[in-house]
């Protein structure tokens, strides 16, 4: 297989979230679980999605964070499932 056919697929595991809602339910993160710490978001450098009404994909979101000790992090909400899972 050549490297431009290959996929890699990341795995995500499943954390808890606290959110900023705004004009929509869970609409940036600002803190989150992981590995037992709760982490404050500091700063969202990144964000964008996939799927939606348009596609035949449910909607997911995609945020690339840094927490206030300088770890950054990749963290998805899918709003089907209503779950945010973290990039490990």
């Amino acid at each position: 297989m050549s490297a431009d056919l290959m996929c890699v697929v990341m795995p995500y595991e499943r954390i808890k979230v606290e959110c900023y809602s705004g004009y929509k339910a869970n609409e940036r993160p600002v803190a989150f679980i992981f590995q037992g710490s709760r982490r404050e978001v500091q700063e969202i450098i990144d964000r964008w999605y996939e799927g939606g009404p348009e596609s035949n994909f449910p909607e997911i979101d995609y945020f690339k964070v840094r927490t206030a000790d300088g770890q950054v992090f990749i963290l998805r909400y899918q709003s089907l499932f209503d779950a945010w899972s973290i990039q490990v």
